[in-house]
């Protein structure tokens, strides 16, 4: 029985997965990743442009910014966008568990890539890099307070990365989980409220499952801009 409803984030409050180890209940969110892989397949089926569309977009998303000169940059955010989108909607499947609703995977995932984009522009020109926290033009008795705000605003940006994603999701499955107790409690008291529930819920889930390809879509985009930050020469 779940305590409340931030109890369905817990894979302990679950009885189908209390006999998995921590490791083997991760690995059931990573298992339908390998279905897509061109690997597994002999020729292209008749959807392949379900998996091809967002190679696509994210491959013309790089072009439009500076990742398209660091090598290998898009080589990993098209794997990253495939891999949210299948997490974000696998966790709209029913004993599902969410794994980009917790943060500990959402700042795994943006906490390197960031830091990457760091390191590489300050080993690459680290006086450009360091010349960038500097707006041209601004006052001279600003640029004490422009240096701190834009040293902290590019510090945090990993964080705030990580939890929109992480809050947006959770949010979502809250109101999925708070929909659903409702239209159980009223199953037993009208047909009509339960029908009028229902609908709702489909709708919502519907929506939902845009939410999901949209913040796919902002990680990935909101990386590929902080690339703008590199130093060109």
């Amino acid at each position: 029985m779940m305590t409340d409803i931030f109890s369905s984030f817990d894979p302990a409050t679950c009885s189908m997965y209390k006999s998995l180890s921590p490791f083997s209940f991760w690995m059931l969110s990573f298992l339908s990743i390998s279905l897509i892989h061109p690997s597994l397949w002999m020729t292209n089926n008749r959807y392949a442009w379900i998996y091809t569309l967002p190679i696509e977009v994210m491959n013309s998303q790089t072009t439009r910014t500076f990742s398209l000169h660091l090598k290998g940059f898009s080589s990993i955010l098209v794997p990253l966008f495939l891999m949210l989108i299948i997490l974000n909607l696998m966790g709209l499947l029913p004993y599902v568990f969410s794994s980009t609703s917790h943060l500990i995977l959402t700042l795994v995932l943006g906490l390197p890539l960031w830091l990457s984009l760091i390191i590489s522009a300050a080993m690459y020109a680290p006086t450009s890099s360091i010349a960038h926290l500097l707006p041209s033009g601004a006052p001279e008795w600003l640029n004490p307070f422009l240096v701190i705000t834009e040293t902290l605003s590019i510090s945090v940006r990993f964080i705030t990365l990580s939890f929109r994603l992480a809050a947006n999701m959770s949010a979502g499955h809250i109101l999925l989980g708070l929909m659903g107790i409702a239209a159980s409690s009223a199953i037993f008291s009208s047909v009509a409220s339960f029908s009028m529930l229902l609908i709702i819920q489909l709708g919502y889930i519907i929506f939902e499952m845009g939410i999901c390809l949209i913040q796919a879509y902002i990680f990935c985009l909101l990386i590929s801009l902080y690339s703008d930050d590199h130093p060109s020469s």
